[in-house]
């Protein structure tokens, strides 16, 4: 009986969203999911008008990278021109004609989504990728296409994308010639070649140098974030940055304890026996513009790059957390999802403070714990394979969580917050993100958070459709699943980790209920930006 009310409940609910929506086409509601988001114009009273000119230069570069994304993620983009405003408006959010959530096409026309994008032939199996004998075939930086005679080629990025890349490179010169910065002439010229050679480790090496700059640019290929075939792939994009100069002063104290968070990590110290360069830092930003991948579907709140093991032992990472959209997230989709789906004593618990010191260490966690399997398979991205992404995912996510309890029971966390708001922030973030579904890496690591938190008793959904949080549990889950994340990482288990992505990467039907109360309280899945 008490299955049969619970059905009724959500047939009922989802018709009445249905007839809400009566009359409208599938992209004008799919579109309501993305609140729209203004970037007003900088101020740039501190800065020089030769930064300006920089500055104008950096978005130009970006457009660059944008217009390779294009090509990367689906092809022309003049061809959804034409189209009436939701149908061309929602294909500019995804980047094709594939909404995001669900690889699904939302236009008429088109199947579902190539899980390597366009950086594989379409008809191109991994039995044939893995018995093809070419040294190039895993670089980050290398389309595979078909030749003429059907058999399988490699083409740098730089080739493949050679107009593109020839204006980046001089645009980022062009920038180098009237900066008024030593460190990031020498990034913007390093970056400029590198480009047109697909060989970025002198730029990296410079940019993690640049220290003084008041504006940044990252640009490449940076993430295999829609290379869902292989996870080898990198997309293009860039980030046109301003430096928070008082924010960023108060985050150098995290940069200098990167090896006591490093120790701290749970579980068998040999499983995240890796020493980060101390070089290291955390720079505050507000972003000025996205392009190319960053842009596409839901907006990123932070990085943490380079991505190149050898460069964060030898030297470190750089964390970068965006101000201004951390903020706008929390505001219009965090809070609304926890006062919407928890219950009255847990919902006090849900703090912007708690969501951006969450966000500060889940960035963190992607420098820490392991690069290299311990038994001798290389690299944890090689030895997990697809699944790699997914993990690395994963683990920010918990460890950053599981960092920040640390960090605030230890009291070196300078805001007004308790391990309860730590916990019912990230439960409640958690919660929202699902709502990516499992068509990408984000969506599923969420998932498996969302499930496995479920599964311990940590949270437990109760008859009224909300949540109650048990702390203790979900303190202890988190131990646990991190614990179980690092060793998955530093033993290379490729079974392991997707049996983890099997068994808990999936949208229940009790998480359906919850997506269809979220939709009819009209909060949406995430942002899109446009600029004043």
């Amino acid at each position: 009986m008490k299955k049969l009310r619970i059905a009724l409940v959500l047939t009922v609910a989802a018709a009445g969203l249905w007839s809400c929506q009566e009359g409208r086409t599938k992209a004008e509601r799919l579109l309501e999911n993305y609140a729209e988001v203004v970037i007003p114009a900088p101020d740039l009273s501190g800065i020089t008008d030769n930064g300006k000119e920089v500055l104008n230069l950096y978005r130009f570069a970006a457009d660059e990278a944008d217009a390779i994304y294009w090509q990367q993620a689906f092809g022309d983009k003049a061809f959804f021109s034409a189209l009436p405003y939701a149908e061309r408006e929602f294909a500019y959010v995804n980047y094709g004609p594939w909404d995001r959530i669900d690889e699904q096409p939302f236009l008429d026309g088109f199947g579902p989504r190539p899980a390597g994008a366009r950086f594989y032939p379409e008809d191109m199996t991994v039995e044939e990728f893995e018995a093809w004998n070419n040294p190039l075939k895993d670089s980050p930086y290398t389309l595979v296409e078909r030749t003429p005679d059907g058999s399988l080629e490699a083409v740098w990025y730089h080739d493949a994308y050679s107009a593109y890349v020839k204006k980046i490179s001089h645009y980022l010169k062009a920038a180098a010639d009237i900066t008024i910065k030593a460190s990031v002439r020498n990034y913007l010229l390093k970056k400029a070649d590198a480009v047109l050679t697909d060989d970025y480790y002198e730029s990296e090496l410079a940019w993690l140098d640049m220290t003084d700059s008041k504006m940044d640019l990252v640009i490449g290929p940076l993430e295999t974030i829609d290379d869902d075939l292989l996870g080898k792939k990198a997309s293009y994009g860039a980030y046109v940055l301003l430096k928070n100069l008082e924010r960023t002063g108060e985050l150098e104290e995290v940069s200098r304890h990167l090896p006591e968070l490093q120790a701290a990590l749970p579980g068998d110290p040999a499983y995240h026996d890796f020493e980060p360069g101390l070089a290291s830092n955390i720079f505050s930003c507000n972003v000025l513009y996205y392009g190319g991948y960053t842009n596409a579907g839901y907006k990123t709140i932070a990085i943490n790059f380079p991505y190149d093991a050898k460069l964060q032992e030898e030297v470190g990472t750089r964390t970068i957390l965006f101000d201004n959209i951390i903020r706008e997230k929390f505001n219009r989709t965090v809070f609304p999802v926890g006062m919407t789906l928890l219950e009255g004593d847990d919902r006090p618990h849900v703090d912007a403070n708690a969501f951006y010191w969450e966000i500060v260490y889940r960035e963190v966690a992607k420098g820490l714990g392991v690069k290299e399997t311990i038994n001798g398979k290389g690299p944890v991205s090689a030895a997990l394979g697809n699944e790699a992404l997914t993990i690395e995912k994963l683990k920010s996510n918990i460890l950053g969580t599981y960092l920040c309890l640390h960090e605030v029971g230890a009291h070196n966390v300078e805001a007004l917050i308790m391990q309860p708001d730590v916990v019912a922030t990230f439960v409640v973030n958690t919660i929202r993100s699902s709502r990516f579904g499992d068509a990408e890496a984000t969506g599923r690591a969420n998932l498996i958070a969302y499930n496995y938190l479920l599964e311990q008793g940590a949270i437990a959904r109760n008859a009224s459709g909300k949540y109650s949080i048990d702390y203790v549990k979900a303190e202890q889950a988190i131990h646990n699943l991190g614990a179980l994340i690092l060793k998955i990482q530093a033993t290379g288990d490729y079974n392991a980790a997707a049996d983890l992505v099997n068994r808990y990467a999936v949208v229940s039907s009790t998480l359906k209920a919850d997506i269809v109360n979220l939709e009819l309280e009209k909060i949406p899945v995430d942002i899109r930006v446009s600029y004043e």
